[in-house]
Order: structure tokens, then C-alpha cells, then sequence
């Protein structure tokens, strides 16, 4: 049996989402032969490190946070992310806070901390990777430690996986498609419903797929963040978030939508690595990409296996840890 040591950084969704699988596959890695030890769960107010160096008791830190008691645990320290990376022995660190696109805090030094401190890093923190994706694929390099990123893009779609596995002979020509739930969710429910906006996007919010503040989501910054990662890591464009041109839903009318299915088309919030682009556009009905409710849908265009489009859950703290776990068995299998 081999032993995986993890350090969590950040308790929210997805980190109790994440816990909550490994509890739950707990027999079935270890069939496929590992123990996975969580050391220490950093949160923004302190960390809870395990002293004995056999795992942190999960069950006990996800009934303490859902109760907003993570600070009473009897391990809870004052400790910072920082602290912790330097001083807990872990193979893989995992940066699962939430992201700032304008600075890439907290999660940029978290990973840059992680791999000074020898470890290897697994992500579903969008912003740090858009902002300096190279410099950090640089660092992971220089200090011969993976950082992967599987969950920053599309949640549970195997996106990156895909490509550079089942499709490695494949030229990747080009990326393009629904990369955000929450305004595919609204759109659709104007198209289908003939629901106003406001109505919609409330229901969004009701329902979870749209936080209250969803200016990130509305505006196109999401999906923006996301093609910046697909055509950087995929395609080689060398962009930043300041080159993509980014436009939003929050302009849309009933009456574009209603033009549109006269035409026998529908509007979608289309994120576009080529260009470089997010933007309304007109799918035509029976597209790949018209596809309804929260899903993404992801196109590749490639030289051989010419288009391929994959759809599933974008969102979601339980449906995001598969990616995570695809990328942390990929690590262990190395290790």
C-alpha cells in the first residue's frame, strides 16, 4: 500500500466536496493500492495539522465546518498556508480557494509556496493559472514537481485529460464552446420558457447555480478565465486575460431571442480560444452546442479526429472532485 500525503489549502465547497469523495472511495484506492493521508486543511483564519502522522479524521472536520466550528478543532493552530507548506511533510498540495482575477491571491502564493517547498500541486483554483501560466509551468519545472489543473476548466469534464492522452496524435486547431453554467442556465430558461432575466437569473441563484453577487458569471470573466487556461495549456497561444475581448449576457433581450428561434437558432454565451473571444452568438438548433439547463459543452477541433464535443457538469463540489482525484492519481502514480 503506498501513502499519499495531502495538504488541503481551503475548506470551502470544493475542499469539503473533495473530502467528502475521499471518504466515500476510501476502499476503492485503496484496491488500487494507496492510502491517502490528509496532514494538514489550511483555512484563511489558521490550519488544522495532524500530529501523529496518521490523517487528519475528516468526518470530524466536515461536521465542525458545517457547523462554522473548523477554529475548534483541538489541532486548530493560528498556522498560515505559508506556515504549513514549509513545515508539513505532504507529496501533494492541494489549492482549492477561491480565485481573484485581478491578483491571483491567495492561491498564486499558495502554489508558488507549494512547489519552493518541494511538493507537487493540484489545483481548481481558475485565477492564478490564467494569470501566470507559464511562469508557474516554469517553477513546477525548475523544482521537477507536476502542478496540474484539470478542475479549472469545465469541472468535471476531462478536458485537458482528453487532449493530451486519448488525442495526443491529434493537432489541436482549436477550443470553443459553453464553459459557464450559470448564464447557459439563464439563457436557456429564456429561450425555452420565454423567462425575463431578471426572472431567470433569480432562479439561478435559488437553485445555486449563481452566487448572489454573479457579476462574474453575467459579465463573461468566468469563461474568459477559462479559455485563457484551454488556449495556453492546449494550443500554445501564450495569452493573458487582458487579450481576450469579453462580452456578457446581461445585454440580451427576449426580443434577440425571440428573432433567433424564429431562425431556427439559439443564443449562447460562446468562449472561443482562437479568437481570443467570449460572445453571444447565434448556435443553430441542432448544434452539439445547444445543449440546455447548467451543462457546458466544450468543442475540440482537431487534424484527425476532426470535432469532437464533450458535455457534462461545469460546477459542482462533489462532481469537480473527479477531476482533482484524476490528477492526484496521476501524481501518485509517479510518486
Amino acid at each position: 500500500m503506498k501513502t499519499i500525503n495531502l495538504i488541503l489549502i481551503g475548506f470551502g465547497n470544493i475542499g469539503k466536496g473533495f473530502s467528502t469523495v475521499l471518504l466515500q472511495k476510501e476502499k476503492f484506492l485503496a484496491e488500487l493500492g494507496y492510502k491517502f493521508n490528509v496532514r494538514a486543511i489550511c483555512e484563511w483564519n489558521g490550519s488544522i495539522i495532524d500530529n501523529d502522522s496518521n490523517g487528519i479524521n475528516l468526518n470530524e472536520v466536515l461536521e465542525l465546518a458545517k457547523n462554522k466550528k473548523f477554529n475548534e478543532h483541538k489541532n486548530f493552530s493560528k498556522k498560515t498556508a505559508k506556515d504549513v507548506l514549509e513545515e508539513v511533510d505532504a507529496d501533494i498540495a492541494l489549492e482549492l480557494t477561491p480565485g481573484n482575477i485581478r491578483t491571483g491571491e491567495p492561491g498564486l502564493s499558495n502554489i508558488i509556496n507549494a512547489l519552493n517547498s518541494g511538493k507537487h500541486v493540484v489545483t481548481s483554483n481558475k485565477s492564478p493559472i490564467a494569470l501566470k501560466f507559464n511562469e508557474i509551468m516554469e517553477l513546477a519545472k525548475r523544482h521537477n514537481k507536476k502542478i496540474l489543473y484539470e478542475a479549472t476548466v469545465a469541472g468535471a469534464i476531462p478536458l485537458f485529460n482528453l487532449c493530451r492522452e486519448t488525442l495526443q496524435i491529434n493537432t489541436i486547431n482549436n477550443i470553443y464552446g459553453i464553459f459557464n453554467g450559470t448564464t447557459n442556465y439563464i439563457l436557456t430558461k429564456m429561450t425555452d420558457e420565454g423567462t425575463d432575466f431578471n426572472t431567470a437569473l433569480k432562479e439561478a441563484q435559488e437553485l445555486g447555480y449563481a452566487e448572489r453577487d454573479a457579476s462574474y458569471d453575467l459579465n463573461g470573466y468566468d469563461t474568459a478565465v477559462k479559455v485563457v487556461i484551454a488556449a495556453n495549456a492546449l494550443i500554445g497561444r501564450k495569452i493573458n486575460f487582458s487579450d481576450v475581448k469579453i462580452s456578457g449576457i446581461t445585454g440580451i433581450t427576449e426580443e434577440a431571442i425571440k428573432l433567433a428561434k424564429e431562425h431556427n437558432y439559439v443564443i449562447k454565451l460562446i468562449g472561443d480560444c482562437n479568437k481570443s473571444e467570449v460572445s453571444l452568438r447565434l448556435i443553430r438548433k441542432d448544434s452539439p452546442l445547444n445543449i440546455g439547463g447548467s451543462l457546458n459543452a466544450v468543442m475540440i477541433d482537431t487534424d484527425i479526429a476532426k470535432d469532437i464535443t464533450i458535455i457534462g457538469r461545469g460546477a459542482g463540489a462533489i462532481e469537480t472532485s473527479s477531476s482533482i482525484f484524476s490528477d492526484i492519481l496521476k501524481i501518485a502514480k509517479e510518486i
